[in-house]
């Protein structure tokens, strides 16, 4: 069975330790690291197979996994993933907002080539990228329009130079209109599934994205429109926040799980 390396032991990392734990996910989990050694802790005492806990993020990958999953922030993706490729582990993302930046993109590219290991973006919060990837060469455009509660919205950055106020919205109001290379950076926590259209699509620099403010929804709504050559697509997704982290999808975990279970698995492969 393939051991995998945990950085990030929050919402999705417990998740994700849960269901190897529980056999959904057919691996062993055998590191775990995250910067608050209670909520690494927290999480091994949840687990019946205790994996240990390592001092550092680089010492995940200096162990024999096979892969370590990433589920920390976009920081500790600049920090730590080009070590985990140069170790020949290969790697899932799911801050994929990190690698808007071009130059961890390139190094990252780079490196998967120089040490022939794989980096893997679960699809997240949205459907349809298996279609955004078979179209990428004849887009023309895509936009993403990103309907989520207030509530799940506070402590982003973009809130830090802005003049709106969460608590004062009582109708559905826009509050970001502009890339998703700015998105990525603005709502680090929030708006990942811009960051994955874009690498899927035309670039952080040509993907629309719209965030709209909704105290009356309880879902995190993505609607994305692609057109071109090929013709047009639309995609609309509604989901339910993780229980455990509003500002996370769901759906967000489940594809997770999904994505590291196929790597776990000798099985048919579905999907571009």
């Amino acid at each position: 069975m393939k051991k995998i390396g945990l950085l990030g032991c929050g919402a999705i990392g417990t998740q994700i330790a849960l269901a190897i734990d529980s056999g959904e996910i057919p691996c062993v989990l055998t590191h775990v690291f995250d910067n608050s050694r209670d909520a690494a802790l927290a999480l091994v005492s949840q687990l019946n197979n205790k994996p240990e806990i390592v001092e550092n993020s680089h010492l995940l990958s200096s162990h024999p996994v096979n892969i370590v999953v990433e589920a920390a922030s976009q920081d500790a993706v600049r920090d730590v993933a080009l070590s985990v490729l140069q170790n020949r582990r290969d790697l899932m993302i799911m801050s994929v907002g990190a690698l808007l930046d071009e130059s961890i993109h390139d190094i990252l590219h780079d490196a998967c080539r120089d040490f022939k290991k794989t980096i893997y973006l679960p699809s997240g919060a949205i459907a349809g990228l298996d279609g955004i990837k078979s179209v990428k060469d004849e887009l023309d455009s895509i936009t993403i329009t990103t309907t989520k509660n207030p509530r799940s919205l506070k402590g982003a950055k973009f809130f830090e130079t802005s003049d709106i106020n969460l608590d004062d919205i009582t109708a559905p109001t826009i509050i970001f209109d502009g890339t998703a290379k700015d998105a990525v950076s603005l709502f680090p926590a929030n708006i990942n599934v811009a960051a994955l259209l874009s690498l899927s699509g035309i670039g952080s620099e040509k993907t629309g994205v719209k965030i709209i403010a909704d105290p009356g929804t309880d879902r995190n709504t993505h609607h994305i429109k692609a057109k071109g050559k090929f013709g047009e697509m639309t995609f609309t997704t509604e989901n339910l926040p993780d229980a455990n982290n509003p500002k996370t999808s769901r759906l967000a975990v489940l594809s997770a799980i999904r994505t590291l279970r196929q790597y776990c698995s000798d099985d048919i492969k579905i999907g571009t």
